[in-house]
């Protein structure tokens, strides 16, 4: 059996590339990622001197991903990074790319209610949601199978990102979460589940929801923030168009194509706001025991994992390129 792992470059794809080389041999992994050449060599040298077959698969180019897939039977698919329907296609030719390899099983990282109409005001659920149906559609057309993992918000973009943009804001955290809850995920947690699924762990073509054990507000992790740092700043809940201000008078764009070279963040305005804003609406706050019951380990909480992004505000980060 060989197994692919995609965007190995990436934080998430990164950690499930590790996890992979504790559960099989080195000679049964393909790592790839969009451009070989920004891969850290470190990294690369590494895998490689281990027996990794690392190549480039760029998720626009069917041929290139066709020939970088070639003699893998599962695959972990992350999901692109831009938003619309630049991304949709991309995924459509991932999974063509994969079926035209051989490969018989997909694991893809979708989102957390991509399968429900109620989430598809959020801007990045419809793209998930479109490309689930794809693979699903190409599941019943050639016989292979699938798991989906959709995930809910990122604990650590709330505990870098998001003091990034409050430190630059005079410590002040804008957001139009309210005062809602959600069970946010680290994403090691999700790496793991990646990894179970892409190890053949999960049921035959089911979705797992990758979820954390503790509900929190975003003001939680905000008082967490200020007790380990002896900051003081000052959760400031606001309108969507209060938010949108806020994120335009630090140059993020609306659109996830648009101009990010004075961006302090990767994520689009479109994305934060709406994301956010599904805490206040109650639909982050979902119960799931996906990592338990694939990984054998309990979620990780908001303050076990909140001391590793402490040089966050003691180095004064100021752009996301600078986190580790």
């Amino acid at each position: 059996m060989k197994y692919i792992v995609t965007g190995v470059d990436g934080k998430l794809g990164g950690r499930v590339a590790e996890n992979m080389l504790k559960e099989v041999g080195p000679k049964d992994l393909i790592f790839t990622c969009p451009n070989i050449d920004t891969l850290n060599p470190e990294k690369k040298e590494r895998w490689q001197g281990l027996g990794v077959s690392v190549k480039q698969a760029n998720y626009d180019h069917v041929e290139e991903m066709t020939e970088a897939f070639a003699g893998g039977d599962r695959i972990y698919i992350v999901s692109g990074v831009l938003i619309g329907d630049i991304r949709v296609r991309q995924h459509k030719n991932v999974v063509d790319a994969a079926i035209a390899a051989g490969v018989k099983h997909i694991t893809y990282t979708s989102c957390l209610g991509a399968s429900d109409p109620a989430y598809k005001h959020v801007y990045v659920t419809p793209d998930h949601t479109t490309t689930e149906k794809y693979i699903k559609e190409k599941a019943a057309e050639t016989g292979i199978s699938y798991n989906f993992m959709r995930d809910n918000l990122y604990l650590e973009n709330f505990l870098t990102t998001s003091v990034i943009l409050a430190l630059k804001a005079d410590k002040k955290w804008y957001t139009t979460a309210g005062e809602g809850k959600a069970t946010f995920i680290a994403k090691d947690d999700c790496a793991g589940i990646a990894t179970a699924l892409l190890l053949g762990k999960g049921e035959h073509n089911a979705a797992y929801n990758a979820c954390g054990s503790e509900s929190i507000s975003e003001r939680d992790i905000v008082n967490l923030i200020n007790e380990l740092s002896g900051l003081e700043i000052e959760y400031c809940p606001v309108s969507h168009d209060g938010f949108f201000k806020r994120l335009d008078e630090q140059h993020i764009p609306r659109d996830s194509s648009g101009d990010f070279s004075k961006s302090p963040v990767p994520w689009c305005g479109n994305d934060m706001v709406t994301n956010e804003a599904s805490i206040a609406e109650g639909l982050a706050d979902v119960k799931s025991d996906a990592v338990e019951k694939l990984t054998g380990q309990k979620p990780k909480t908001a303050r076990e994992i909140a001391q590793n992004y402490s040089y966050i505000w003691e180095q004064n980060i100021t752009n996301w390129k600078d986190i580790k």
